[in-house]
């Protein structure tokens, strides 16, 4: 179905003609999710369909439903890596940082129910291309996060490989948050302060434990001194 235009308004040049429809098409799978279909089970007909498009229009942006898949998949880490590396700016205290990163994601996930339901089901179920494609944004946060862990000079001896680790259990832990976020009954800020509290301290009891940690190397030498 073509695109209609508002009366008065300039003309939309192609580009923004595709731009429009392929949102459509995105949109229009997120609907189908949000009526409690699987992405899995999402057909090319369909996904047309609910975007009010004929399914060769489809086929003008997407090879199939999973290479739209990965366009969610691209499109929520883009975003979502922006707002957090924003709440981890220079000159915050790590709890205060914590704190605002905490918001940034609770506030996120609300207003993008549908992506998260879609990542929470597809990063280990779906297909495989979906998973890796999902595990590769989770390394680029993972990788980002520690990048900016130096910058902050936060734990500054301790060895990269055991920083990226650190911030992978923080970014698995977030993760892991987000079903609880989207079964939330809404009106209950008693319970959502609870729930933003309990993800705070584990939060805190990550970093915690990190800046405990000593490398295996590190200790070897040590109980070798001792001896």
């Amino acid at each position: 179905m073509p695109i209609s235009q508002p009366v008065g308004q300039p003309a939309l040049t192609r580009s923004e003609r595709k731009d429009i429809t392929r949102a459509s098409l995105v949109q229009a799978a997120l609907a189908l999710i949000g009526k409690g279909r699987s992405f899995t089970s999402l057909g090319i007909r369909e996904i047309a369909r609910e975007a009010d498009l004929v399914p060769n229009a489809f086929y003008r942006h997407f090879r199939n439903v999973d290479e739209l898949g990965l366009a969610l998949v691209e499109q929520l880490g883009i975003t979502l890596r922006r707002l957090l590396r924003e709440a981890r700016q220079t000159g915050v205290a790590p709890n205060a940082m914590v704190h605002r990163s905490v918001q940034v994601y609770l506030e996120y996930v609300r207003q993008n129910r549908l992506q998260f339901l879609f990542i929470s089901s597809e990063r280990s179920g779906g297909s495989r291309s979906l998973r890796l494609a999902i595990r590769q944004d989770v390394n680029q946060f993972t990788n980002e996060m520690a990048q900016d862990f130096r910058r902050l000079g936060m734990f500054p001896d301790m060895p990269t490989s055991t920083l990226q680790m650190v911030c992978g259990l923080i970014v698995t832990t977030m993760l892991a948050a987000a079903p609880e976020i989207l079964d939330l009954p809404p009106g209950q800020p008693l319970l959502e302060a609870q729930m933003t509290e309990n993800f705070v301290l584990q939060l805190q009891l990550v970093l915690l434990g990190a800046s405990c940690w000593k490398d295996p190397a590190a200790r070897k030498i040590s109980s070798q001194i001792s001896l």
